[in-house]
C-alpha cells in the first residue's frame, strides 16, 4: 500500500538521525548512558563501566538504531526492524525518565522521555502491522473451523452411504423373498397338477 511506503520512511527518519548522531558523537550522550549503566551495574553488583566502554556502548547502540531505521525505511523485514527499534528505545526512555531530577534538567528529561515513549508506541504499531493479511490466531482458528467442517461433511457422507447400503441390502432381501415365494407357489402348482395327472391315470 502506498500509504505504508510513505509512512515507514517518515517514522524511520528520527531513528536514523538519532542513531547516526549517537554513533558519530557518543560523548554527547555519554552522561545519560553513564547514569543508566551505573544503575544497572549497581543492581547487578558489577563494577561500573569505564568512560571508553560507555562511549563504545553508545556508539554501538547508535549504529544498531541507524541500521534498523534504514531497514524499516526501505521495507526490509519492516515488522522485525520496527519491534527491534522499539526495544532499543526502551533503555533511552529509562535513562531519560524525569522522576529523579529537578528544575531545568527535569524539563529537558521530560521532553526526551515523552519523545521516547512516542517513538516506542509508533514502532510497536509498525511492528504489529499485518498489511491487511490475517494474523496467526485468525489463521489457526480458520484452519480449525475448516477441519471441523470437513470432518462433519465426511461423517454425513459416511452416514448417507451407510443408509444407501442398508437400503440396497433390504431391497435385495425383499426381492429374494418374493422370488422364493413365487418359486414355492410354482412348486405347489406343479405338485397339484402332478396329483391330478396321477389321479386321471388311475381312473
Amino acid at each position: 500500500m502506498l500509504l505504508r511506503r510513505l509512512a515507514r520512511p517518515l517514522l524511520a527518519t528520527s531513528f536514523v538521525y538519532d542513531g547516526v548522531q549517537a554513533a558519530m558523537h557518543p560523548a554527547e550522550h555519554a552522561a545519560a548512558a553513564r547514569q543508566g549503566s551505573a544503575l544497572v551495574s549497581e543492581r547487578l553488583g558489577a563494577s561500573p563501566l569505564s568512560e571508553a566502554q560507555v562511549k563504545a556502548l553508545v556508539r554501538a547502540h547508535g549504529v544498531a538504531t541507524a541500521v534498523l531505521g534504514l531497514a524499516l525505511a526501505v521495507g526490509k523485514a519492516p515488522r522485525t526492524a520496527a519491534l527491534a527499534l522499539a526495544a532499543l528505545t526502551v533503555p533511552l526512555a529509562v535513562v531519560n525518565q524525569p522522576f529523579t531530577s529537578e528544575g531545568a534538567e527535569r524539563e529537558e528529561r521530560t521532553a526526551k522521555f515523552a519523545r521516547n515513549l512516542g517513538a516506542i508506541g509508533a514502532a510497536v504499531i509498525a511492528g504489529v502491522d499485518l498489511e491487511g493479511r490475517p494474523g496467526i490466531s485468525y489463521r489457526v482458528s480458520h484452519a480449525g473451523t475448516a477441519a471441523a467442517r470437513t470432518a462433519r461433511t465426511a461423517r454425513q457422507s459416511a452416514s448417507f452411504a451407510s443408509h444407501r447400503a442398508g437400503d440396497s441390502v433390504a431391497a435385495a432381501a425383499r426381492r429374494a423373498e418374493k422370488a422364493a415365494q413365487r418359486a414355492a407357489k410354482e412348486g405347489r402348482k406343479a405338485a397339484r397338477q402332478g396329483q391330478k395327472a396321477l389321479a386321471g391315470r388311475g381312473s
